[in-house]
């Protein structure tokens, strides 16, 4: 799971009572930009955003034990990621979501396009769910990541 949160205090709150129902479950918790956060509340690691990808070997010299994963909206961002060490990127939006409207969406063969392009682990995001899964079957992909697809209605 990823925590992104971008308020401070909120996002400390939902971290520590997410770290409680994660252990529970023997889920692993990465925390969106805030390494101090991850660091405190014990996350296995970190989600760096699109634009702090590059900061992944930084922080995988400082906490080799943790899982780094970036953003990429681009081939070009997912190379990024590779060249800085990150574990895995994922790549949004691939299909048209709720959480960024008025967002123009990748679509699933560019998608899939630039996952094939890298050797970094990609894992699809944004809108993905019961009805836009099946067009990344037998896609390149490490897995999905969604919001929308674990949402109920």
């Amino acid at each position: 799971m990823i925590l992104r949160h971008t308020e401070a205090k909120a996002r400390a709150e939902m971290a520590h009572a997410l770290m409680s129902i994660a252990r529970g479950f023997g889920l692993r918790v990465l925390i969106a930009g805030d390494p101090a956060l991850a660091e405190a509340v014990g996350a296995v690691g970190l989600h760096l955003p699109e634009a702090r990808a590059g900061e992944a070997a930084h922080w995988r010299a400082l906490r080799p034990s943790w899982l780094i994963t970036a953003a990429a909206h681009s081939l070009r961002a997912l190379n990024v990621a590779n060249r800085a060490g990150a574990d895995a990127a994922l790549l949004a939006p691939v299909f048209a979501t709720a959480s960024h409207p008025g967002r123009e969406p990748l679509g699933a063969l560019r998608a899939r396009i630039m996952a094939a392009h890298t050797t970094l682990p990609v894992y699809a995001l944004g809108g993905i769910n019961a009805n836009t899964i099946a067009r990344l079957k037998d896609a390149p992909f490490a897995g999905i990541a969604a919001i929308e697809g674990v949402l109920a209605d």
